[in-house]
């Protein structure tokens, strides 16, 4: 690996940036688990599978994600996520799509 850093710049940099930005996102996810509610977690992880503040704009959410794995996600209960997710749904935030 570090005979092709140093051969191949282009893969250098791109493979550079990759894990830089791997890194970020780890210590964003540390720093949230750390001082954010579990309501706050639910919500950032929303905003992250809609792609939210990325490059063009936010995107429906591609996949079935359970209250469960959402829970698992977050470091929570699947009860916890269901009662957020009602509290969202009414609020009016979001629709689900069937």
């Amino acid at each position: 690996m570090i005979a092709t850093i140093h051969s191949e710049p282009d893969f250098s940099v791109l493979f550079m940036s990759y894990v830089l930005s791997r890194n970020s996102r780890i210590e964003e996810d540390l720093i949230d688990q750390l001082f954010n509610s579990s309501e706050k977690r639910l919500a950032r992880l929303l905003l992250l599978l809609a792609n939210f503040g990325k490059e063009g704009r936010p995107e429906p959410i591609v996949g079935k994600f359970s209250q469960e794995t959402l829970a698992e996600m977050i470091g929570t209960t699947r009860s916890r996520v269901s009662s957020f997710h009602e509290q969202i749904l009414q609020i009016g935030f979001y629709r689900i799509q069937r």
